[in-house]
């Protein structure tokens, strides 16, 4: 039987193509898992009209996401924390301690998405990446200062 794939399958093809397997691995595991389409012309169709569908939404999305990263790059975060002698700092900023002052200013952001090496455990300025989307990242100024 001729199949459609839906999404690439290690050792047997790439999505899009077309490729000739068993009738019941077809059958009893390709399609009703809703990885492949039979291949006729109006699955062919389909497929395509997906394939389109998801394109398009795709786009909306990093659309969305340059938009959100143009609105973060604009503002300044400030974390107050407490500090000891000489200006060590208690604790640590975290991802956790940035995603918090973010929805203070209206944003939600997953804690995940922020990319920091390690936390940040000094008083200054600090530029923190938000990855928004595999093609999109935001740059957001953070100010981390003594607490009064």
């Amino acid at each position: 039987m001729e199949v459609i794939l839906k999404k690439d399958i290690e050792k047997l093809g790439k999505a899009g193509e077309t490729v000739r397997v068993a009738d019941g691995y077809a059958r009893n595991y390709l399609i009703p898992r809703g990885v492949a389409l039979e291949a006729t012309k109006s699955n062919w169709a389909i497929y395509q009209e997906e394939k389109r569908q998801k394109i398009m939404q795709e786009d909306r999305h990093k659309r969305a996401a340059r938009n959100l990263a143009r609105e973060l790059g604009k503002i300044s975060l400030t974390a107050a924390v407490s500090v000891g002698e000489e200006d060590r700092v208690f604790g640590a900023v975290t991802s956790q301690t940035i995603v918090e002052l973010l929805k203070a200013k209206g944003y939600d952001i997953d804690r995940r998405k922020i990319i920091l090496d390690e936390p940040i455990k000094a008083l200054g300025v600090y530029t923190v990446k938000i990855k928004l989307h595999p093609e999109v990242e935001a740059k957001v100024k953070l100010w981390v200062v003594k607490e009064h």
